[in-house]
């Protein structure tokens, strides 16, 4: 006769699998979509402090007369602390979870909102472009894993891709409201500041009908049982950098990085570029990157639509083709009008399906549960130290014209979705949440043997 020997262990285990994720929240499970819309506007505050500071930078300096190193150090805060607000809030939502590292930051971005409504000296406007900065870079990678957590695997890529719609909502809000008030003198920060405050303060109120993340309480039980899974086991942050997890996270910070230089460069130095290298004036300058919004959200939508099937990985392809030609033809032909609409045309499909969108799903599904937010803020935060890198030495590289700038975002882009490719053409569809639910039932597969 042959029977299998349960260990304590595995008797928790099996304990633990009979509780439901709804017994472990206590709640109702949410659904799937609302979750994605409250915490997928995480995307849209971000996006929405980013643009709105720009604007108002420039609103300061003419009322308050700050000068151009006070406007370099606001505007590196505010880079510097979302870097650092992604780091922390990342590590924070592994170790406490989702919904409290989202509640206080989200508090913490309303206060940020508010002190920049009221700033009226250069220290206070440091303040609140330093709270405002790493409250939203800090929400950023629990909000993602919020998402995944309570999507399923037939839906989970279209939830993540739908925050890149919320992220491009939160600058098209901006570019209307800077149009509308920019000329207003004091009162237009205050009115871009209280914009962000209010949409915040709702962020708070949705997030608070929305409970834990059920698989993250599952995998916190199980560790502090000492049950032998493998999302109880696989939380120590060496656990990143050995084995398919290391080669994953070094593959997506290369990837983001790179890629995002090229967009971070069109959004800091566009207009710049085209009024001193393709004769065009400051107003002519932005109606040439209109078309990139309707590209842009166009291809959001269709990516949308496969981000959850086997099909995904050939947009990933050629969108990773377009990405690299679009920095390449201003490398070989300058930066005309026609030439620029041509690569921002190039950059619209690039960004659809190999930029942020397909990045945010694998640091999804490639990493445990006790790690993934962890992992998803030191890409972000990486990817923004280096974006801010660049940025500070761009207009020194555009010296003697564009070409020099664009081969250098050619050849990175190119090896951040070489690299990509190489490893992702293996593992695009390993799925991190179905090796941990095929692995909490040790008992049965793995306990000793006894004869009698």
């Amino acid at each position: 006769m042959i029977r299998f020997i349960s260990s304590p262990d595995d008797s928790r285990a099996r304990a633990l699998q009979r509780r439901s994720p709804v017994s472990l929240t206590s709640k109702p499970a949410p659904r799937p979509w609302w979750v994605a819309v409250v915490s997928g506007m995480a995307s849209y505050v971000d996006a929405a402090a980013i643009t709105g500071f720009a604007t108002a930078i420039v609103v300061f300096q003419q009322i308050l007369g700050l000068n151009e190193i006070q406007i370099g150090m606001a505007g590196g805060a505010l880079t510097a602390s979302m870097a650092i607000g992604a780091l922390v809030g990342g590590r924070l939502g592994d170790r406490f979870g989702r919904r409290p590292v989202f509640t206080a930051t989200m508090i913490a971005l309303i206060i940020g909102a508010v002190v920049l409504v009221f700033a009226s000296s250069f220290p206070v406007i440091l303040i609140g472009a330093i709270m405002l900065g790493f409250a939203s870079g800090a929400d950023l990678p629990v909000s993602l894993s919020t998402i995944s957590e309570a999507a399923t695997e037939h839906n989970r890529g279209r939830l993540i891709g739908f925050t890149n719609l919320l992220w491009m909502a939160g600058i098209i809000a901006n570019i209307v409201i800077s149009t509308l008030v920019g000329d207003l003198g004091a009162v237009a920060p205050m009115i871009l500041f209280g914009h962000i405050a209010v949409v915040g303060a709702l962020i708070l109120l949705g997030r608070l009908t929305i409970p834990e993340s059920a698989t993250w309480l599952a995998a916190r039980a199980e560790r502090r049982a000492g049950v032998k899974t493998v999302r109880a086991e696989r939380a120590g942050i060496r656990i990143l950098f050995r084995g398919p997890y290391g080669t994953v996270f070094l593959a997506l910070i290369m990837f983001a990085s790179l890629t995002n230089l090229i967009a971070s460069t069109i959004g800091s130095y566009g207009t710049y570029i085209l009024v001193n290298f393709g004769d065009v004036s400051i107003s002519q300058a932005s109606l040439v990157t209109l078309p990139l919004l309707p590209v842009s959200i166009i291809g959001y939508l269709w990516f949308m639509k496969i981000a959850d099937k086997p099909v995904r990985f050939r947009y990933f392809q050629a969108g990773g083709i377009a990405f690299v030609l679009s920095s390449l033809v201003v490398a070989l032909f300058g930066a005309s009008v026609p030439v620029y609409l041509v690569s921002l045309l190039l950059m619209g499909v690039g960004s659809a399906f190999a930029f942020e969108g397909i990045q945010r799903v694998w640091a999804q599904e490639q990493f445990p549960t006790l790690l993934r937010t962890t992992a998803q803020g030191s890409i972000i935060a990486i990817q923004r130290f280096t974006a801010a890198a660049l940025a500070s030495v761009t207009p020194t590289l555009l010296i003697g014209g564009p070409s020099l700038l664009f081969g250098i975002l050619t050849v990175g882009s190119a090896i951040g979705v070489g690299w990509a490719w190489i490893v992702f053409r293996t593992r695009d569809r390993h799925d991190e949440f179905e090796s941990e639910a095929g692995a909490t039932e040790p008992a049965e597969r793995s306990a000793p043997i006894a004869f009698h």
